[in-house]
């Protein structure tokens, strides 16, 4: 068998699995399995696959039939121009999230050496990229999960970027510090929408996903709790779910009372940021 005929077949059969993005998903497993880039895999199709690679390569394609996304298969995602180790102790980075990195950052434009919270920080994804992106801040990457921190930590390290880690339940993780801004993307699915998820989120850890009876749980929380770890001037950055950014910005209006708040739009024309400025 040689490459194109791997690639038709890996194709068809995750079609017919169900998987929605079966070139993308085919194409990533061959170019991890086989070393090379999608170019080569192109110009090279007619290239024979040998006996372990093929092995390899169904047993990478197995996985992937069965619903296991393809970032926890290769162990990678890619996510603001940076790749990212993920596995199944945090969710997978998603370019919704961009959206909020994008916007965190503009908001940290002319500050000196401020000081970053990511919040619920699972792969570290926020805080690391923000910190890729400016890297005068100073940031700290506080998770519940010790497993996620872990996973966190071997980011940090490939990545050769500095960050702090701190574990515990949201803001006890930090004790009394303070920050110019929180950005977080905590758990805001509502419990009951998490067994109609599709099935390659079933894959992920429920406790990253489950925002409680109406998914507004951890906004509460954090909007009670975020005014007493602010800097004067500083803001919080949070990512919300489809509809959800009217409910999380009075949140943070009655708990905050900022200088100024809105939300922001995806590239699907979704509000998925909503965001607070507290008064200098």
């Amino acid at each position: 068998m040689n490459i194109a005929e791997w690639l038709n077949h890996a194709r068809t059969l995750l079609s017919e699995s169900g998987c929605p993005d079966s070139e993308i998903d085919a194409r990533w497993i061959a170019e991890d399995t086989l070393g090379m880039s999608w170019a080569g895999l192109r110009f090279e199709s007619d290239q024979a696959v040998s006996p372990e690679q093929l092995n390899r390569l169904d047993a990478l394609l197995r996985r992937r039939a069965a619903g296991e996304p393809v970032q926890y298969i290769l162990e990678r995602a890619d996510f603001m121009g940076l790749r990212f180790h993920v596995d199944k102790r945090v969710l997978i980075p998603r370019q919704d999230t961009e959206t909020l990195v994008e916007s965190a950052l503009i908001a940290l434009g002319g500050l000196r050496s401020p000081k970053v919270l990511d919040l619920c920080a699972g792969s570290g994804c926020i805080g690391l990229s923000l910190k890729s992106l400016a890297p005068d801040c100073e940031v700290t990457l506080a998770d519940v999960s010790r497993d996620a921190l872990d996973v966190a930590h071997i980011n940090m390290k490939a990545l050769s970027l500095d960050a702090r880690l701190r574990c515990g339940d949201l803001f006890q993780a930090v004790g009394r510090e303070k920050f110019d801004l929180i950005a977080s993307n905590p758990p805001y699915i509502p419990r009951e929408a998490l067994a109609g998820l599709q099935r390659e989120v079933q894959y992920e850890p429920m406790a990253a996903l489950n925002g409680g009876a109406d998914g507004l749980d951890f906004y509460r929380r954090i909007a009670r709790e975020a005014g007493d770890h602010l800097n004067p001037g500083g803001a919080v950055y949070l990512e919300v779910g489809a509809g959800q950014a009217p409910d999380v910005l009075d949140l943070l209006r009655t708990h905050l009372d900022p200088a100024d708040s809105g939300a922001i739009r995806d590239l699907n024309g979704i509000e998925r940021v909503a965001w607070a400025k507290t008064a200098p």
